[in-house]
């Protein structure tokens, strides 16, 4: 089944290309069936790409899901026209009523700034706290899992000294739990962040169950005992191009950066990069809302 997406949003000609079936909400509307309805926070600069990022997963499913696209705060993007914003993003306090299915709180390019001096922290706070009680799971990815963990948890944003950027072998640990049915014993998965969350620390100060990890990366997927917030600290939506292009912005930043891990043929980044997650990155994401499919109830209000 299709995904139910806005009518008029940039991604669907995009995914239209790609042959993916997408359904505009005027005929969504005559489907009889019962669709599954997830809202996603994106806290992403460049939010028409990570919205055709997360979509193109979400389609990979036989279930119809309905999309509503979320923002935070009003400030003027550098890279998102505001008439697209002001088009199809609502404001919390318009679905702060409402129940969903499933939620995503994306990553943010935050991960060297303290809670306490990001704008927008009280907000997150308050949302992150709504999403307990109206959404049946929510997948936090990269920063979201910091500000989840500092939430949830009360633990400090641990740093590391260089970036981890490339693409990193994990290790799956659990795999009959739902998540990650299906998957290999070992899976590549792009990881792009200062943020460091190591195995050790998650399981010694939580109750998450890590569900994938790697020594060089730390955890890379965990749930919470009742599946209520799934963990993904790397970007299994990522496309083949994502790590090549913030490669080049952060050289021509002067940043000096190191070239991304296992991603470009004989670490050249003149040449094309090879994507090596792109089949367990849409399994994750099938498994997720296949879950929430299976347990959500059939009148969610």
């Amino acid at each position: 089944m299709p995904i139910n997406i806005p009518n008029g949003l940039p991604a669907a000609g995009v995914l239209t290309s790609e042959q993916v079936f997408i359904m505009t909400h005027e005929r969504a509307v005559h489907q009889d069936i019962r669709p599954l309805n997830v809202l996603i926070l994106n806290l992403m600069p460049k939010k028409i790409v990570t919205e055709i990022q997360y979509l193109r997963k979400l389609s990979n499913s036989p279930i119809q899901v309905n999309i509503d696209l979320l923002r935070i705060d009003h400030h003027i993007s550098k890279n998102t026209p505001q008439s697209h914003l002001d088009t199809f993003y609502h404001d919390f306090e318009d679905i702060k009523e409402r129940n969903y299915d499933g939620m995503i709180i994306t990553g943010a390019p935050l991960d060297q700034t303290d809670f306490e001096n990001v704008t927008f922290w009280p907000k997150m706070q308050e949302i992150i706290a709504w999403s307990n009680k109206h959404v049946t799971s929510t997948l936090f990815s990269c920063w979201g899992v910091a500000a989840a963990l500092k939430y949830f948890y009360d633990l400090p944003m641990l740093s590391r000294k260089d970036k981890l950027s490339g693409v990193f072998l994990h290790k799956t640990t659990h795999s009959i739990n739902a998540f990650t049915r299906g998957f290999d014993d070992y899976f590549y998965a792009p990881q792009s962040r200062f943020i460091d969350f190591p195995t050790s620390f998650i399981e010694e100060n939580t109750n998450i169950i890590v569900l994938a990890d790697s020594d060089e990366t730390g955890m890379f997927l965990g749930c919470s005992p009742d599946c209520r917030q799934l963990y993904v600290t790397g970007h299994p939506e990522y496309d083949p191009n994502t790590l090549a292009d913030e490669y080049r912005r952060d050289v021509n930043a002067g940043k000096n950066p190191s070239v991304p891990k296992n991603y470009f043929p004989n670490n050249d980044p003149y040449l094309p990069p090879r994507c090596t997650w792109r089949s367990h990155g849409a399994l994750l994401f099938s498994n997720w809302i296949n879950y929430i499919y299976q347990v959500t109830p059939y009148d969610f209000v």
